[in-house]
Order: C-alpha cells, then structure tokens, then sequence
C-alpha cells in the first residue's frame, strides 16, 4: 500500500511508473536454489572471496551486515562469514530480465523505457496510478516469481526517487505537491544523479539538503558546474523535469572491458599488453556496432584502491591502428612504477543522434 500523501485524481492522466526489481540479482538465484531462501546471498565475481572482485549485488539479510554492491568481495566475506558467495551468471539475469520487461510491456496502455536488468520506466495514463501499479506487480510475480517496487511521479525523477520509499514490493508517490515534504531535508545525495563528489562540490557553495538546492542560487550554481549543469541541478531538487517515458531502442554510446589483477602488475610490457588485449576486445564490439570511434578512456586502479580515469577525444575513425595510438598516448599518463591492481579501455562512439530533447542524462559506462 502507497504509504506517500495521495492527493485524490478524479480524471485521466499522465503518470511516470518507476519499477524496480527487489534485489533481483539475489532473487534470481533463490529462485533457481529455494534453498537460499532467508539466507544471507552474495554474488560476485567468479564467487570466490580469495579472488579480487567486487559485489554484484547482496540479499536483504546480507544487506543488514553492511555489504552492499561495489564492496570487494573479501571484506564483505569477512562482514557474513555464513553467508553463500555465489558467481556472477549474466545470461541467467539477463534471461529473466526480458521476462519481466515483457511482462510490463503488456500492461495495458504501458510505455517502457528500460534502464537496466532490474528496473525500467513505465508511462502510462490513468485515474488511478496505484491501482495500476499493483497490478503490474501483480503481473510481474506471477509471470515471473520476481517482486518489484513502484514508484509513481509525475515527472521521471520524483517517480524514480519514489522507489526507495516503497521498497520493499510497495508503492509510493511523489509529486510537486509533496516533493518537498517528503525530500526536503534529505541530503543531495538522496537524489538520482547526484554522487559524493557532487554533493561535496554543492556543500562548499552551502548547499546540503534537497531544499537548499531547490533554491539554490543560479549564479553559484552555473559558476561550479557551467550553465547547464549548474541549472539542471537546481531542477533537480525540484523533481522538475520530463515526464515522457522514452521506448526508443537502447544505443550504446560506447564500449568498455576492464580486467582486475589477481596480482599487481608494475612493468609497462605488461602494462601495455594488458591494454592492447582490452583494446582488441572493445574495438570487436565496436566493429559490429559499425560507428566510428570518437573519443577513450583508460581506467588505472592503482594498489590498494584508488581510481583514476584518464579521457580524451579523438578524430572521428574506424582504424584501428589510429585509435591503437591514441591508446597508448593515455597509457603513458600511467604513474610509473606504481603497481595495478585494475586496467580497463573504453571506446565512445559518434551516436546516431546526440541530442535528444527531455533526456534525462544517464551515467557514463564508468
């Protein structure tokens, strides 16, 4: 049941559904093992915590010891010493994923916008977005034994950050009229888009919760983050923006493989091959694609954590031995003689069309 305050809609009309698949990954793997069932589940990597790797995603009773997604493997071992690492299986949750994008597919009137395997957007036009959500979620278990939470918006951002509120397999709403009330005093961080360097970057120019930035101050703003990312911030805390659910077929901007070291690697052989094996591996995936490359980057994880992205762009090509180059010019950035523990490549590409008008900007593939 919708725990937000529900303004009473007597007619017709738009509304941004925003669905998320309760710990999808780990449910996925209770369903194909019942046994898992109240267990503390962790998925990642090759599911082996004496291997450098990361979690993918935690079951809610791994969750309650502090393991989140993004931990290293290890520590999050150390965190549920009972609990069950299991490895990753991408078909698997890809597989079921399309089950469920199926399933909203087929609600009457639904236009899906898919963000990722576990939650898409769904807009729809009705008197009643609640009782449409519960039947979406009605839907979605029985096709598929996957629980999901809605969030219900009038614009794609207050229905995304509705979701945290219904979870879990709940719904909540969020509007103009009770964004504030709801969001005010929580942190920039709260907000769909902005990270910790944001927020950090917000609190030098005084700016610490929704409200604050909701009337922050333009000028302060556009001067920090230039004039349209200054002012899609302030939108931001608002909740302002589009409410128009986008179905267009998915192109992806780039391609990135990245590899960990189970050891850390320190000669620049060895650092280079590294790069020009990754390399080879993007470039496949580009080649089908059939785009010409733009620009790169080159993601250096140097011993014991710290992450540094180089980028750059390039002239529009296809040659391979050219974007080979501009690769190796990026390499040379690399600190010499500080071991690493992670390198990854990444290729953007020229997109079809660049700029579509009301796109919610989206995280990069890093």
């Amino acid at each position: 049941m919708a725990r937000g305050r529900v303004v009473s809609e007597a007619a017709v009309r738009p509304w941004v559904l925003h669905v998320d698949l309760d710990q999808f990954i780990a449910a996925v793997e209770v369903l194909r093992n019942p046994d898992l069932a109240g267990k503390p589940v962790i998925v990642g990597g090759r599911g082996d915590p004496t291997e450098r790797a990361v979690v993918s995603t935690a079951s809610y009773e791994a969750r309650q010891f502090g393991v989140g997604s993004g931990m290293p493997l290890r520590i999050a071992a150390r965190k549920v010493p009972d609990a069950v690492i299991l490895p990753v299986d991408a078909p698997a949750y890809l597989a079921a994923s399309e089950e469920v994008m199926a399933t909203l597919r087929d609600q009457p009137g639904a236009v899906v916008q898919v963000l990722g395997w576990d939650e898409a957007f769904v807009g729809v036009a009705t008197d009643d977005p609640e009782a449409y959500a519960r039947r979406l979620q009605h839907d979605v278990l029985d096709r598929t034994r996957l629980h999901c939470s809605v969030g219900i918006g009038d614009t794609l951002v207050r229905a995304k950050n509705a979701t945290d509120f219904g979870k879990p397999r709940g719904t909540f709403r969020l509007t103009a009229e009770n964004w504030l009330e709801v969001m005010g005093e929580r942190p920039t961080t709260a907000l769909w888009g902005v990270g910790s360097k944001v927020s950090k970057r917000l609190a030098a120019l005084g700016i610490g919760t929704v409200a604050q930035l909701a009337v922050g101050d333009a000028e302060a703003l556009t001067g920090e983050f230039g004039p349209k990312m200054g002012l899609w911030y302030r939108q931001l805390g608002r909740g302002d923006g589009s409410n128009v659910v986008d179905d267009t077929p998915w192109v992806a901007r780039g391609h990135s493989k990245e590899t960990t070291f189970q050891t850390d690697i320190v000669d620049p052989d060895a650092i280079e091959a590294a790069a020009r094996h990754l390399l080879d591996q993007v470039l496949d995936e580009v080649a089908a694609d059939d785009r010409p490359v733009v620009g790169l980057g080159l993601k250096v994880r140097y011993a014991p954590f710290l992450t540094k992205t180089f980028t750059k762009k390039i002239p529009s090509t296809a040659d391979r031995e050219v974007v080979l180059a501009r690769t190796l010019e990026l390499i040379a950035k690399i600190e010499p003689g500080r071991p690493i523990r992670l390198l990854g490549v990444r290729a953007e590409m020229a997109m079809p069309d660049d700029a579509r008008e009301g796109h919610t900007p989206t995280r990069s593939g890093w």
